[in-house]
């Protein structure tokens, strides 16, 4: 059975929409020969990868080489370099470009043996190629992920010249940062001839894992896994109060565990949930702002999550599994925080489901589509029996194809597979060019020591506090998401940040979790929100107020960091299964009750006493000790009662009148 239709007030176009707030969307639309040429080029690059993955990746620096190239040249053909240049034809400046961004990192493969044997040793040819090589990283990095990305990287490099000359800064904190300086050549060969700096782990990892993880979702999109996951939310929850609200929580949860981007999940599941919350009551401002929360929570979802998680498993050295396992309680505490403020809302004004006979219905559907989630299952069961990232999502990519196969209605055609080589080669731009511009940020990071540095500068300023440490920390990391992507977040704040942690003696998982974590969460966070800004723009609402009202949502991304910081059971760190039930008891119980306290009703309005009684027991309930949940389930109870008095009053007061 089919979703229930919807009158929206207009259609909206998916394309159009992601170009417009998604900067890795708004590329040419060529037809004809050019065209033909940037498709052979994208199928290559994803034949390439599956090549690797199947007969064996090469040598570090030539893997990573040739796939930098691939993607260097396809974004210089897809990303025009000025906004007012056409997006249906090619210009000759960007063809040249791309045929020399290319072939910048094909000089390290030509060149390989040589470079290793003369190892240090810079010759001019390695020095204004090195140097090429970072410029056009950069250039590449502003077309397709935006400019703040390459403002950070430049301040990078810069300080790594500047270093001596900060000794004689006025705040003497900031006077540890001073360094003996490096020199052009030992830079640029620091940065583009080693596996320190633009070739180091991040575009290692996007060479392997990422690139075939992207792969993996362009083939279950084309599968029909998002529609599905549409159908599915809509028969579990879409008759319940407030019933799209939810739906919007839950196929964006279940969106989550295939895509690593909020804006393309707001996008791909608002156009549909939106106009349902709308039309049932719902503000615009409310609606735009449940399906930007749910839908940034998508990169906190296992398996997948985002590209950073990959880059994590390596940072920390631990496999891949551990840090999906890591991340499920975690992101449960995160949807339970919205579902919890979006039936509040719904219960406040009033708000019903849609009828059961409009909806689908589960048995039907999985009959019918279930098949398409096999794909899913054995990339879980092949992560938690030992198999490494990349064999995981090879069969996994191998099966969503036979998956799909099994029945008529959800058979594709021979062009389609190709088709889904071309577009996970397209969807995996952005996270190449990340991964290099973030390898920039890492080697000089390395080369002169800024990371123990920072680490010693913000204990300082912190005067040797865990909170203020982790206070700092979250700033950092929300003031740099709302310029950065992620995964390049990730990199910078778990290379400065997550060492002052660790040197505070927070668990490696929880110190790098914490960083992860805030860099998300910066896609709701005003004032530079851009997934609560994609929610506003299908729902026609005000965009800041879109974005506080993500924010409250997302109040449990904002607190949940706290939580495992303090308690590292709840990523599963020693933690034995009563002692885990236990924790994720008492923290739901108090993310209800915070999200009363938020949301400012429970059984009835909250009054602003009983505000603060909700919020300080939920609080208390999220710190794991007895005596804290004792205390908060104390206070908890006292608001509940005091709200089950106040509801019967109101009640006998209708009654009566």
């Amino acid at each position: 059975m089919d979703t229930p239709k919807i009158q929206s007030e207009e259609t909206i176009d998916v394309d159009e929409f992601l170009a417009k707030y998604d900067r890795e969307s708004d590329y040419r639309r060529l037809t004809g020969f050019a065209s033909r040429v940037i498709s052979a080029i994208a199928i290559c690059f994803s034949l390439f990868q599956l090549y690797t993955a199947i007969f064996g990746v090469l040598d570090a620096q030539i893997q990573r080489s040739i796939h930098l190239s691939f993607g260097m040249a396809l974004v210089f053909l897809l990303y025009p370099s000025r906004g007012s240049w056409s997006r249906t034809k090619l210009h000759p400046l960007d063809v040249v470009l791309a045929i020399v961004a290319a072939c910048v990192p094909l000089y390290v493969v030509v060149n390989y043996q040589e470079l290793v044997l003369r190892a240090g040793t810079v010759t001019p040819a390695d020095l204004v190629v090195g140097a090429i090589g970072v410029l056009f990283v950069l250039e590449a990095a502003r077309r397709v992920v935006g400019l703040p990305i390459v403002l950070v990287a430049s301040v990078f490099v810069v300080y790594a010249f500047i270093g001596p000359y900060l000794v004689g800064l006025p705040i003497k904190q900031l006077q540890i940062l001073a360094h003996k300086g490096v020199g052009l050549r030992q830079l640029v060969y620091h940065l583009y001839f080693t596996t320190e700096g633009i070739f180091g782990i991040p575009l290692g990892v996007s060479s392997t894992f990422i690139f075939l993880f992207i792969l993996f979702g362009a083939y279950l999109e084309k599968t029909g896994m998002g529609k599905l996951f549409i159908d599915l939310a809509n028969a579990l929850a879409g008759w319940a109060s407030g019933g799209p609200a939810k739906v919007a929580v839950l196929s964006s949860a279940l969106m989550g565990t295939v895509s690593g981007s909020s804006v393309a999940n707001v996008a791909g599941t608002g156009s549909f949930t939106i106009p349902m919350m709308k039309s049932l009551g719902y503000s615009p401002e409310f609606a735009g702002a449940v399906e930007a929360a749910a839908s940034t929570g998508g990169q906190l979802m296992p398996p997948i999550m985002g590209a950073a998680a990959f880059l994590m498993a390596e940072f920390t050295g631990v496999p891949y599994i551990q840090v999906v396992k890591a991340a499920v309680i975690p992101a449960v505490l995160y949807y339970i925080g919205i579902w919890s403020g979006v039936h509040l809302e719904a219960k406040r004004l009033g708000l019903k489901g849609i009828p059961r006979d409009q909806l689908p219905k589960v048995g039907p559907l999985l009959l019918e589509k279930g098949h398409l989630i096999l794909p899913l299952v054995a990339i879980v069961y092949l992560l938690v029996t030992g198999r490494t990232p990349m064999r995981a999502a090879l069969w996994a990519i191998l099966l969503s194809i036979v998956a799909c196969m099994l029945r008529r209605s959800t058979r594709i055609k021979l062009i389609d597979i190709v088709d889904g080589l071309e577009q996970g080669a397209r969807g995996a731009l952005g996270v190449v060019i990340a991964c290099a511009t973030a390898g920039i940020i890492i080697g000089v990071v390395t080369k002169t020591g800024l990371g123990l540095k920072m680490a010693t500068a913000l204990i300082d300023f912190a005067g040797g506090k865990l909170l203020p440490t982790l206070f700092f920390t979250m700033i950092a990391s929300i003031i740099l998401g709302m310029g950065v992507p992620t995964t390049a977040n990730y990199v910078i704040t778990s290379t400065i940040a997550a060492p002052a942690l660790l040197h505070l003696g927070v668990p490696t998982m929880a110190a790098h979790m914490f960083a992860f974590y805030f860099g998300i969460i910066a896609d709701v966070t005003p004032p530079v929100a851009l997934a609560a800004y994609a929610g506003s723009g299908i729902a026609k609402g005000d965009p800041m107020k879109t974005a506080f009202n993500a924010s409250k949502l997302a109040i449990a991304a904002f607190l949940v960091p706290y939580m495992f910081v303090m308690s590292p059971v709840l990523l599963m760190m020693n933690a034995t299964l009563p002692l885990v039930l236990r924790v994720m008891a008492t923290a739901i119980i108090g993310m209800v009750g915070i999200g009363a306290a938020v949301e400012g009703y429970l059984l009835t309005d909250v009054t602003w006493p009983e505000r603060l009684l909700l919020l300080a027991g939920g609080l208390l309930m999220l710190d794991p000790g007895k005596f804290t949940d004792f205390i908060g389930l104390a206070l908890l109870g006292g608001g509940f009662f005091i709200q089950v008095l106040r509801a019967r009053r109101a009640e006998e007061k209708t009654t009566a009148a």
